[in-house]
């Protein structure tokens, strides 16, 4: 049995996982692994991929990074928060604010640090990442089509920090690079209309707010159509081995998307298209082993 101490400090920590978001994190950093592994340094034995301790610092500070840009996306947020999502709001404050401050300001500074073992170029990266993520949190979320980009570019920075680590410029990885940029784009478009009544009330110029669903759900459907065309090549010019047949699942999956979008209109709706999106991304990371099932037991080994 727990201590009444004990509980309290398990809540606690309970609240600013939540905060922190740390199964999102967990994803990420098993999918920067993945793309090491199998892409970007592919060419490698995965041993010495594995045990590279420069990459375990660049993952380590995206994390930390990316733990900090929660806290303080949570901080702005906190009042339409209140109103989109009230069950998680009340767990995400059972942690006062000046703590989630403190936390925040630790885990930036433990990035830089971690970047610092690599060398400088990855400290002006991770910089300059943060101050991105605080930027967009205090200034550009409020701001349609231009939030978004700045969003979706931010998710998918991490990933660029591996890139420019290894200096792989394959075609491939771009190609790869695009349909998760445009993926994450859709994803940000959905969140924008599955939280429009806490945007209105608190006046977020987001998309919908400022345009309208219907133009929301134009600029969505013309995104999924843009994906179409990494997913093409994914699928018929480069040589990705089985993994083609996640993206021969993603195309009916975006398809089922388009129907049910043109069908949506409550919260409800957008949550469930949200989570197919989700989907997406969460079964793209663990598709990476597909692309040579061989390498899951030989490079290891």
């Amino acid at each position: 049995m727990f201590t009444r101490n004990q509980k309290h400090i398990l809540i606690k920590f309970f609240s600013l996982f939540s905060v922190v978001r740390g199964y999102n994190i967990l994803i990420i950093v098993i999918a920067q692994y993945l793309t090491s592994i199998y892409i970007f340094a592919h060419d490698k034995p995965a041993k010495k991929v594995l045990l590279d301790v420069n990459l375990l610092m660049l993952v380590l500070a995206s994390a930390a990074i990316i733990a900090a840009g929660y806290i303080i996306n949570n901080f702005y947020d906190s009042e339409k928060d209140l109103i989109n999502r009230p069950n998680k709001s009340m767990l995400d404050k059972l942690v006062s604010q000046n703590t989630k401050l403190s936390f925040y300001f630790v885990l930036n500074f433990s990035a830089i640090v971690m970047a610092s073992y690599v060398s400088f170029n990855p400290v002006l990266f991770f910089s300059a990442y943060i101050f991105g993520i605080w930027f967009y949190s205090h200034k550009l979320k409020k701001r349609p089509i231009v939030g978004n980009i700045v969003s979706a570019l931010l998710t998918i920075a991490p990933f660029f920090a591996i890139f420019i680590y290894y200096k792989n410029f394959d075609t491939v990885v771009f190609v790869h690079a695009s349909f998760l940029f445009l993926i994450i784009a859709i994803r940000e478009l959905t969140k924008d209309l599955e939280n429009m009544k806490g945007d209105l009330a608190l006046n977020y110029r987001t998309i919908p707010v400022v345009y309208g669903e219907k133009v929301s759900k134009n600029m969505m459907t013309i995104l999924v159509v843009l994906t179409l065309i990494p997913l093409y090549l994914l699928i018929n010019v480069f040589e990705i081995g089985k993994m083609n047949y996640y993206f021969y699942a993603a195309v009916i999956l975006l398809v089922i998307f388009l129907f049910l979008l043109w069908k949506s209109s409550t919260k409800t709706h957008y949550v469930l298209l949200h989570n197919i999106l989700k989907i997406i991304v969460v079964a793209g990371v663990f598709s990476i082993l597909l692309i040579d099932v061989n390498l899951v037991l030989k490079r290891i080994l």
